[in-house]
């Protein structure tokens, strides 16, 4: 049993939970607080989402989580807000004060999840106030399913609920004082369930040497499925989202390139600015990566461990050269990313070693990214297709070309002999065919639920030639445009 100290709604709380409960058990289960609900148990429809907030600096942020899949020991010293604490003294919050007078609620069943998210978004705008964009409002709800109303009522609800009067609650900015240290852990030999929390990139890399066989635990996007999904019984983990040193993004120089190195445990929300201002076309493509509950929650080096073949960021990093560190007691090793993949889901990550940096060099002048996700929703789906094409334009030639594919192979993988037909080629027709025919040296595609063989080999030639179609005609997009593509 793993012992966690939270605020529950302003209230301080603490209680004891075995490793593998999420919140939302915690809630219905443990705390008797039913008004989180259950839908799909696996991050996708939102019914579960609940507030989590943490202090920075003079400001106390919520970001919105799916309980489903969250684990609760990740609780410790943060405040968990659910629909039940929202109302005040009789009063409402604005968030649910205009769902019921834009009648946005129907049969209730998804509604607590929608209040809590418009709850995250009306506290973000009041303490970082701007302009409610069309992309800001489709982004915070984008995680809410809802089957009775049409969303136009929702909606119209997170557009008024700004105008409504609120005083912010002192509940809302109560901090838990507590005293956090790397400590001494026993860890069992046997299947005793055990939870450990280190601070630190030693400590972490001490408890993986002596529990090889422990899970490792980041957002748990993808890892608590195994609980949800498969029933599987997640009882040893080790915690990795406190450790400072996976928490960190500098700007440094490796290996004589400029560029950043960016933590195993940096989320994607927290990666939005830095991508914004100089990769557009990878923040972009977050815009589709899960949902805004899942951005809040996902980090970069769980993507990448995790090796799935359809995993949004690896494609992406292959085309900009990235590599990666790994961390163990006897040191640090970096390998360039493609050195990672091994096979489906096998990495070159050794039984005591963590993903502890990513490198992501600094684009050269000129150069250009282009980034295409194929999928069968545009919001909150996993990949079919994602390509990613990285170049510069010299003298009317293609050079430094990089191209890299997901769902084409069993790992993430460069498509090499495309690029060879494209490096130092013109930007004509021919060029770009032969690129498309060498394809089929780089690629022999597997047929799944989510796309065909022969669907996924003419898809990804399709990209080549919305590649060259864009180049063509500059400033023109070719196909139709929607803000996540």
């Amino acid at each position: 049993m793993a012992t966690i100290a939270f605020l529950l709604n302003g209230a301080p709380h603490q209680c004891e939970v075995s490793p593998n409960t999420s919140i939302l058990t915690l809630l219905r289960e443990h705390l008797a607080l039913t008004g989180t609900k259950e839908g799909c148990a696996s991050g996708d429809c939102g019914a579960c989402t609940v507030a989590i907030g943490e202090q920075n600096a003079d400001t106390h942020t919520f970001t919105s989580a799916n309980a489903c899949i969250t684990p609760a020991h990740q609780l410790q010293g943060r405040h968990l807000v659910t629909v039940e604490g929202l109302a005040k003294e009789g009063r409402l919050h604005p968030a649910q004060e205009a769902m019921i007078e834009c009648h946005g609620s129907q049969c209730g069943f998804c509604t607590p999840g929608i209040v809590m998210s418009l709850f995250t978004l009306h506290n973000d705008l009041t303490q970082r106030p701007a302009p409610l964009t069309p992309e800001r409002l489709e982004a915070a709800l984008g995680g809410n399913l809802c089957r009775c109303t049409g969303y136009r009522p929702i909606r119209d609800a997170a557009l008024r609920m700004n105008d409504m009067p609120y005083e912010r609650p002192q509940w809302q900015d109560a901090a838990l004082s507590t005293s956090e240290n790397d400590a001494e852990i026993t860890v069992p030999t046997a299947k005793t369930p055990f939870f450990a929390q280190p601070l630190s990139l030693t400590a972490l890399t001490r408890l993986r040497q002596e529990a090889p066989q422990a899970r490792l635990v980041a957002g748990g996007t993808d890892l608590w499925l195994e609980s949800t999904q498969r029933l599987a019984s997640l009882d040893q983990l080790i915690d990795v989202s406190r450790v400072a040193e996976l928490l960190t993004v500098a700007a440094t120089t490796f290996e004589g390139q400029p560029g950043w190195w960016i933590g195993a445990g940096v989320t994607y929300t927290q990666l939005e600015p830095l991508f914004e201002e100089h990769f557009p076309a990878f923040a972009h493509l977050l815009h589709r990566l899960g949902s805004q509950q899942i951005r809040n929650r996902g980090t970069l080096g769980g993507n990448i461990a995790n090796a799935s073949p359809i995993g949004d960021t690896p494609p992406v990093l292959l085309a900009l050269g990235a590599q990666v560190e790994l961390a163990s007691t006897n040191g640090k090793r970096c390998l360039v990313l493609e050195d990672f993949f091994l096979d489906y889901k096998k990495t070159a990550l050794a039984a005591d070693e963590v993903v502890s940096r990513i490198f992501i060099p600094q684009p050269v002048e000129d150069s250009q990214l282009r980034v295409w996700k194929l999928s069968k929703r545009r919001e909150d789906d996993i990949s079919a297709l994602i390509g990613a094409f990285s170049y510069r334009i010299e003298q009317g030639t293609l050079q430094d070309v990089r191209i890299a594919f997901g769902g084409m192979a069993a790992t993430p993988k460069r498509a090499k002999a495309a690029e060879a037909a494209l490096e130092g080629s013109t930007l004509t027709a021919e060029t770009f065919r032969a690129a498309q025919q060498a394809l089929d040296d780089d690629f022999q595609p597997m047929s799944d639920v989510r796309g065909s063989q022969h669907y996924r080999q003419q898809a990804a030639k399709n990209l080549i030639e919305r590649l060259y179609l864009s180049l063509s005609v500059s400033d023109h997009e070719v196909m139709l445009h929607a803000y996540a593509h």
